[in-house]
């Protein structure tokens, strides 16, 4: 008798692994960092109000800051959040509005781009300046090819043009994951985290901190997935040789995320952009470099 329910016993454990939840822990408590001021002013940062849109079948959590009379909207990338952009926004909004996404799990550009427009109806912004990165910066191509109307500049930071070469890299992996538990999923991100991103980085302890704990559930599997799949859709782009907007992209010479190939697509397509390359930084120079990042940033803005 014993022996006929002895094939339960996967099956339970098979149940049992995915109910499993993933492990919750805060960039505060994973910051090592000696200097404790930037992870302060992230948690005070943390505490100013967010608003929500229900848009596209799920709810954006957005922030808005500064009351200035011109705009930059803050585009994260795969791994990141509105707060990832805090450096950044503390330092423009005095001089500008400047807003920033938390992406749900929409798994499309399209609904992406009606999603970011949505917030921007929403907050009566007519025209922007889009900063995007990774992602985002993927996304900031979208919207100029799809809105270019809304947009007065973009920047394009630590990204890549329409390609073919993640989706192969990634297909069987991806494929995996959409079958593994979210914590699985969770402890192979962490561990590419520690392999690749971080060292190029500077092992940065903000960087560490805030990408850390979004693989410590402050990002969901569906999201990362869904991301994914964002940036393996396809769009026509802009012809980047002719377009009238003035386009800056920023770029990192040991980007782990972003090959050296893709980034010499990016530059060759898009020749009327301005180029700016950190020595060093990684994929999040907005993180571990933001002075410099700013800095850059404000002179293509004032021209």
């Amino acid at each position: 008798m014993k022996k006929r329910f002895l094939w339960l016993i996967p099956l339970v454990l098979t149940i049992v692994s995915y109910l499993y939840p993933t492990p919750k822990k805060d960039a505060i408590d994973l910051y090592d960092g000696a200097d404790k001021a930037p992870i302060n002013d992230l948690a005070n940062f943390r505490k100013l109000p967010t608003s929500t849109i229900n848009t596209q079948g799920y709810d954006w959590t957005y922030m808005v800051l500064g009351k200035g009379p011109k705009t930059i909207l803050f585009l994260h990338g795969m791994t990141g959040g509105y707060d990832f952009w805090w450096q950044q926004m503390n330092a423009f909004s005095p001089e500008y509005r400047v807003v920033s996404v938390t992406y749900p799990p929409v798994d499309n550009l399209s609904d992406l781009g009606k999603g970011i427009i949505a917030i921007l109806d929403k907050e009566k912004i007519e025209t922007t300046t889009v900063v995007g990165s990774s992602l985002g910066g993927y996304l900031t191509q979208y919207l100029l090819a799809t809105y270019a109307q809304r947009i007065e500049k973009a920047v394009l930071g630590n990204t890549f043009p329409k390609n073919d070469a993640y989706e192969e890299k990634n297909k069987t992996k991806v494929m995996l994951a959409s079958w593994l538990p979210e914590w699985a999923v969770m402890n192979a991100l962490r561990q590419n985290l520690f392999d690749q991103v971080l060292p190029a980085s500077e092992n940065n302890p903000l960087v560490k901190a805030q990408l850390l704990e979004n693989t410590y559930g402050r990002m969901s599997k569906s999201q990362f997935l869904a991301r994914y799949h964002c940036v393996v859709d396809k769009f026509n782009p802009i012809d980047g040789k002719q377009t009238a907007t003035p386009l800056l992209i920023f770029e990192s010479d040991n980007d782990p995320l972003v090959p050296p190939e893709l980034r010499t697509q990016l530059k060759h397509y898009y020749t009327t952009a301005q180029v700016h390359t950190f020595r060093q930084k990684g994929h999040f120079p907005y993180l571990n470099a933001s002075d410099e990042y700013n800095t850059a940033l404000r002179e293509f803005l004032s021209k």
